[in-house]
């Protein structure tokens, strides 16, 4: 059993913190053991799973492969798990979780149910003390932050919610229990990558859906499919070489980068590739068919007509079609969707498109959810309204610094960080996956084993060296934020009100979050700075 909180106890002294137990937390944490250190790990949640305890909402699952989204750490472990499907589901990644937890002997230092409510770093003694909701504090030489990319859910925003008589559920906070749609009224509000994974299933079975949408998602077809065993063993042969391309690739999955420009080929050549990237069902499948897909406007205007025609073809209503449509941004400059049923969902008499930006949502009522054309009468209602990307998670509980300094006033025009790893002036305290990283540009699982690789290789070298403190420099930190700036803007991404940007989220710094460069080149580096004595990083001890 995963150790539970119990009554509030003296403070715990190890030598290591890691705050959130998902997939990022539960690899640091068995690196750190290597190291030969004390460790713990406190995670907000009734279980460990991350992303995938929290999200078990209907339909939910992987649009990465399940052979490329898993850890690439232990060969033992790829050959003796075996992935029922292309892309698993939300049970089956994370009774993957569970596995490997169970495997390493992980569950004895991670502590359930307990939420870090605040971190504040000893000067003087080079040490973070962190307080939690059960009364539980410890202090630490090291935290590192895996609280994940889209861990704190988006406020909806919508007034009235409380007076509703039916069932509200969000997404990001699906309750255990089954939740049954028989019969019933159902709206749902929002068609990102939830929504679209989610509203084909509920469709399934509700007496009616309305689909509330603002902004029409790309979404391209899974095709999944059970793996079937000659298959998964061919392809467990080849891992060795497969997770050293991994390593080694821009984003975390493997394929030949393309060479030419859309532009340079003619309409047939571009139409008949786009066509083959399509049946493929890849998340990315349409970005690798030319270079320029993500720089040029004119280039990704072919692909996203392409789409446009696809839905066409699929949706039978003409009108439907077009809402469902996007044309207000470039293709891929908000995550793309992948999903089974998605646009063949409207085609049911009983699903309906309700176009927020001609009818907006006034309030929430007892009965529904009243628009500016009138009130839609309702059992439940689903959020999947997003979350509050990257940044979110580590600006959810008070990090104070030194100087007294709140990590949440340094970051309050945006994020600042060194590599994506350590904000000045909060020293030992490591982020996986935070914002100004490759994150949620990549394949997550092979950039959090490069992030948790490197911060272990970090503390071991300041144990090595007889060091107790680790802070980014000023200048390294704020010409890292210029070069992540400089590599969004060869790109179509800045332009672009998104979650990658922060806009989703209201008075929230408009920047771009990640890093656009490449894990390749990040990784790069990443390497560079630790192999000639961590450059752009102030390294001493205790007085």
């Amino acid at each position: 059993m995963v150790t539970n909180p119990g009554p509030p106890v003296a403070a715990q002294a190890v030598d290591a913190v890691v705050v959130g137990a998902g997939l990022s937390g539960l690899y640091q944490l068995h690196r750190l053991r290597q190291l030969g250190l004390t460790a713990v790990v406190l995670e907000a949640g009734d279980d460990i799973g991350g992303t995938w305890y929290w999200n078990r909402y209907p339909g939910a699952r992987c649009d990465i492969e399940s052979l490329s989204y898993s850890y690439s750490f232990s060969p033992e472990l790829d050959q003796e798990w075996e992935w029922s499907e292309r892309y698993a589901s939300q049970p089956e990644i994370l009774r993957y979780i569970h596995h490997v937890a169970d495997r390493f002997g992980l569950r004895g230092d991670v502590v359930l149910r307990t939420r870090v409510t605040r971190a504040v770093y000893d000067e003087d003694r080079h040490l973070w003390r962190l307080s939690t909701d059960t009364g539980r504090t410890v202090t630490a030489r090291f935290v590192i932050l895996a609280t994940g990319c889209m861990s704190v859910p988006k406020d909806p925003g919508i007034p009235g919610a409380d007076n509703f008589t039916g069932a509200i559920h969000h997404t990001a906070r699906w309750p255990r229990e089954d939740v049954s749609f028989a019969g019933k009224r159902v709206a749902v509000i929002g068609t990102g990558c939830s929504g679209v994974q989610a509203i084909p299933v509920i469709a399934d079975e509700a007496a009616s859906l309305t689909v509330f949408q603002r902004t029409p998602a790309y979404v391209l077809p899974a095709h999944n499919r059970p793996l079937p065993p000659a298959e998964t063993a061919r392809l467990k042969a080849g891992y060795p070489e497969f997770r050293r391309a991994q390593r080694l690739s821009r984003g975390g999955t493997v394929f030949e980068p393309p060479t030419r420009s859309a532009l340079e080929a003619d309409e047939t050549e571009r139409t008949a590739a786009y066509e083959a990237a399509w049946g493929e069902g890849f998340l990315n499948g349409l970005l690798r068919t030319y270079t320029d897909i993500l720089t040029d406007e004119k280039a990704n205007e072919t692909v996203a007509e392409f789409v446009r025609s696809k839905i066409r073809s699929i949706v039978t209503d003409p009108a439907t079609a077009e809402l469902l449509s996007p044309r207000t941004y470039p293709f891929a400059t908000k995550r793309p969707c992948l999903g089974t049923g998605y646009y063949a969902a409207y085609n049911r008499p009983h699903v309906t498109l309700v176009d927020l930006r001609t009818t907006p949502i006034e309030t929430i009522t007892p009965r529904g959810i009243r628009t500016s054309a009138g009130e839609h009468d309702l059992d439940m209602i689903v959020f999947a309204t997003g979350f509050d990307a990257l940044t979110g998670s580590q600006l959810a509980f008070d990090i104070v610094g030194k100087g007294g300094v709140t990590l949440r006033d340094r970051w309050a025009e945006g994020p600042r960080s060194y590599l994506g790893l350590v904000s000045a002036g909060f020293p030992n305290l490591f982020s996986v996956l935070g914002p100004l990283s490759p994150s949620v540009l990549t394949n997550i699982a092979v950039s959090l084993e490069q992030q948790v690789e490197w911060i272990t290789d970090c503390i071991a070298h300041l144990r090595r060296n007889g060091l107790t403190e680790i802070d980014a420099l000023p200048d390294a930190e704020a010409g890292w934020g210029v070069h992540v700036a400089e590599v969004a803007a060869r790109t179509l991404y800045p332009a672009v009100d998104s979650w990658y940007t922060g806009a989703n989220v209201p008075g929230k710094p408009r920047v771009f979050l990640a890093y656009a460069g490449g894990l390749d080149r990040y990784r790069e580096e990443c390497d560079t700075v630790a192999r000639n004595g961590y450059t752009g990083f102030a390294l001493s001890s205790c007085p």
